[in-house]
């Protein structure tokens, strides 16, 4: 998967130089570091991680706890914490620790009606201290790494039919647990154009830029809705709509192959595992990768309601961008003692 890997970091890091040098060299760092975790974590065994779930599990709850107390806050929410020079997002680790939760939790239960009860008090704090931050384009991706694993535990049709029943009922409520600006972002994707200049200002330029570029883009540093100020949140949730302006069609199309390619490797790589515990990883990070990357680029281009969401390996910041990188260093350990093992199996003398 480092092929595709570093073509999206490549053309993301490239895209933020046009527009911010100094930010483009921070990416740069960060990726760097990413990519250190990703070798280490794809030489290390990830059957040894099991070990330390728990423990890991704590600790990311804990830091999200912390938060709330030595946080500090931006744009209206209380996500990141300070640490000297650089600036953390716990939200962002509690990912990987999640995936890994669940999917050891799955490798030893039954999707019996209590399990999937205990398997949502295993994700009901996380999802929670994310969601009142708030951050809800993360609470949704936690929310699709409990339902990719919990699909993946062999349940019975019957249970997710009910499952769906009984989300359906409560969907309705959530509203009331919204805040102003979430619930005039979904107003705004129901007419945007009845307040252009206000909640409607975001997906207006937000296609507007995407359907500006053409097939071939205005160019590299030529794009006028965000070197205009007209696109916001141009270097991370709306970078899809960015790069769609100043490389057009063509350079969308490549993002969006890159990434069919990297999730198409993962899937390929659960259909061949042959450890319950692995398989259900490598599930737990294509459920993730597969959610933001659906979520920001049909927001991007108005099919879907905004919601602050990164696009993986290619928006601006560093603990998304380091987390999306231990996930995927995951699967790659996942592959590579998968494939060792069946090495081995084939050169048995049962075999």
């Amino acid at each position: 998967m480092i092929i595709p890997i570093v073509l999206i970091l490549a053309l993301g890091i490239t895209v933020i130089f046009s527009s911010n040098q100094s930010l483009a060299i921070q990416q740069l760092i960060f990726a760097i570091i990413g990519l250190a975790g990703y070798f280490f974590i794809r030489w290390f065994d990830y059957r040894a991680l099991s070990s330390y779930i728990k423990l890991s599990y704590g600790i990311s709850l804990a830091l999200l706890m912390i938060t709330w107390f030595i946080g500090f806050e931006s744009r209206g929410s209380m996500r990141w914490i300070s640490l000297g020079p650089i600036n953390i997002q716990p939200s962002e680790f509690a990912k990987p620790i999640l995936i890994l939760t669940l999917a050891w939790f799955w490798s030893r239960n039954v999707a019996s009606w209590f399990s999937i009860l205990k398997s949502m008090l295993w994700t009901f704090p996380i999802f929670f201290m994310i969601f009142i931050q708030p951050d809800l384009g993360t609470s949704l991706t936690i929310l699709a790494i409990w339902l990719g694993l919990l699909v993946a535990s062999n349940i019975s049709w019957k249970k997710i039919v009910m499952l769906l029943l009984v989300g359906l009922m409560i969907l309705p409520t959530t509203w009331f647990f919204l805040h102003n600006y979430q619930r005039e972002r979904l107003i705004s994707f129901a007419s945007p154009q009845s307040d252009p200049q206000g909640i409607g200002f975001h997906v207006i330029q937000s296609t507007i830029a995407v359907g500006s570029g053409g097939v071939f883009g205005r160019g590299l540093g030529r794009g006028t809705q965000s070197r205009l100020q007209f696109l916001p949140e141009f270097r991370t949730d709306f970078i899809f709509a960015f790069i769609a302006e100043e490389l057009g069609f063509l350079g969308s199309a490549i993002i969006l192959i890159l990434y069919a390619l990297m999730l198409g490797m993962i899937f390929r790589i659960i259909m061949k595992s042959r450890d319950r515990f692995g398989e259900l990883v490598c599930v737990g990070v294509l459920s993730m990768m597969f959610i933001q990357i659906f979520i920001n680029v049909g927001m991007n281009v108005g099919l879907l309601p905004i919601t602050g969401i990164t696009l993986p390996l290619l928006s601006y910041g560093g603990s998304s961008l380091v987390s999306t990188l231990i996930c995927l260093g995951l699967v790659a350990s996942v592959a590579k003692y998968t494939l060792k093992k069946k090495s081995v199996e084939s050169f048995s003398p049962i075999g």
